[in-house]
């Protein structure tokens, strides 16, 4: 089957598309290294736009506010926390997968300091994202809810709500990522400790 050409109009659509998502990754990153570098005074649009080599205007047009340009801050947060969990290889296994996804999302939190400064621990003071960012952000996890719930499915975990077991997995991770990011821990045994703990408690055969 061949496909119908784009002609001169699609091929401009497509175009000013693939610009268009260019410069808001860019701005994004700017904002973000900004805020880590700088702290949240320095999130301005004339700053960000002084970095980002445009114009105020474009921050105002892709984000409307700078409650926006914060809101989409923290949905590229976790977004980019998916991109980490779904490049895991699947395991025939469905316990091992889920075991898995646990160093991923380590690994996804430790790489993006200054996203989860402002997921996680109010980096700009006084953002509330909303409700429907939390649900969308949330909805960045189902890959680990669809785990648990094949660990059910197979009998390796206890018959439950997965959210009920992938909050109290996230909660646990969470901690110990927050004590190694302050400091008080070293590397990742803990967090590797914690997250297999949450896990034998719903297991149904804990010896």
């Amino acid at each position: 089957m061949t496909s119908v050409p784009l002609g001169l109009q699609g091929a401009y659509l497509l175009g000013e598309r693939a610009s268009h998502d260019e410069m808001r990754s860019r701005l994004l990153d700017v904002a973000v290294n900004l805020l880590q570098s700088d702290g949240p005074d320095s999130l301005t649009m004339r700053r960000i736009a002084s970095e980002a080599g445009c114009t105020t205007t474009v921050i105002y047009t892709m984000f409307g506010s700078r409650e926006g340009l914060a809101e989409a801050l923290y949905l590229e947060g976790f977004e980019r926390i998916r991109r980490f969990l779904e490049a895991v290889p699947q395991r025939r296994d469905p316990l091992e997968y889920l075991t898995a996804l646990g160093p991923a999302y380590r690994q996804a939190c430790v790489a993006e300091p200054g996203y989860y400064s402002l997921m996680f621990e109010r980096a700009i003071p006084g953002f509330e994202p909303s409700e429907r960012a939390r649900t969308l952000a949330r909805a960045a996890l189902n890959i680990l809810d669809r785990a648990i719930a094949d660990c059910i499915s197979s009998g390796q975990l206890i018959p439950t709500q997965p959210r009920q077991i992938a909050d109290a997995l996230w909660a646990a991770a969470q901690g110990a990522i927050s004590l190694e990011r302050a400091g008080h821990l070293r590397d990742g045994h803990t967090y590797e400790a914690v997250t297999t703990a949450v896990v034998c408690c719903y297991l149904t055969d804990r010896r």
